[in-house]
């Protein structure tokens, strides 16, 4: 789990590094209580959706260390420790001491072994934002971070800035007729889509369509027939490793009777706006808006 780790290490910062108060207890988005002794000036953020909101907040200075998938964030400090996002080195984040790790509930491996249990018996809180499943959840997302980095302020403001950018979004769909969508985030063969219980598909209904795999269970590995008897008007794809998804799309067996390659209505949607819960959502809800009711947009 953690490469070449120092349980002397562990022992001094024990016997040295942990302040003798209690301190102030939070509850964080995964239940767990957490304790903080300190004031938070150094933080580790170990997911892209947690250090938008960090930078955000304009707390992104108090950086110290970021999971690799979040160097491309905007906004942050240059010069940051990377971390691996499921294998952070335990070692290296005990020597940045840092005052808080903000976590993800992606980042415990698919075995479920969590990579900061050591770290937080060393005495670091660490807390856990879980995977949102609403665009409400990324509000409590906020909050609790604003409220954790003590800018309560700053998250509230925020959270009215993305509620008026997303309300003025809906107004403009308002009262047309609904149309279907497809949400690709994988390509074949391994097809996968989001249904119910997910900000994916919270972010269709906020445009006014309806998601073809909306009665499903969040995540979603449709069959390509499944696809072509749900017919959408409109396939989004946000997917980025692949050089020409829409064209993939198109050249599928079958896909030729769908209505959304009829009419020619497959449009790709940036892949980290859409994939991280995080206050950045609304440029992927500005795309998927143009993309379903593109006549609205013309």
């Amino acid at each position: 789990m953690t490469k070449k780790f120092s349980f002397g290490l562990i022992l001094v910062f024990l016997l040295t590094g942990c302040a003798e108060n209690k301190g102030r207890e939070i509850v964080d988005r995964s239940g767990r209580t957490v304790t903080i002794n300190n004031s938070i000036n150094r933080i580790v953020s170990t997911a892209p959706s947690n250090t938008e909101i960090i930078a955000d907040l304009g707390m992104a200075h108090k950086l110290v260390a970021i999971d690799r998938h979040s160097a491309n964030v905007s906004g942050i400090p240059a010069g940051l420790v990377m971390l691996d996002f499921f294998y952070p080195d335990a070692e290296v984040i005990l020597n940045l001491s840092p005052d808080i790790i903000i976590a993800s509930g992606h980042n415990p491996t698919g075995s479920g072994e969590d990579p900061f249990s050591l770290l937080r018996e060393a005495g670091i809180p660490v807390v856990y934002i879980s995977m949102s499943r609403s665009i409400t959840d990324i509000y409590r997302d906020i909050a609790f971070i604003a409220d954790l980095l003590q800018v309560q302020k700053e998250g509230e403001e925020l959270v009215e800035t993305m509620k008026a950018q997303i309300a003025e979004i809906t107004n403009r769909l308002a009262h047309n007729e609904k149309r279907t969508v497809y949400f690709e985030i994988s390509a074949a063969p391994d097809m996968i889509t989001f249904g119910k219980d997910s900000f994916i598909d919270d972010m269709i209904s906020v445009i006014g369509a309806d998601n073809i795999f909306g009665n499903d269970n969040w995540l979603v590995n449709p069959g390509a027939e499944s696809i072509i008897e749900r017919n959408p008007d409109v396939i989004l794809t946000s997917v980025n490793y692949i050089d020409d998804p829409i064209g993939e799309i198109k050249s599928r067996p079958g896909f030729n009777h769908i209505n959304a390659v009829i009419n020619n209505r497959i449009y790709q949607i940036d892949n980290d706006s859409s994939s991280r819960p995080s206050s950045r959502i609304v440029l992927a809800l500005r795309q998927m808006a143009q993309a379903v009711y593109w006549e609205l947009y013309d």
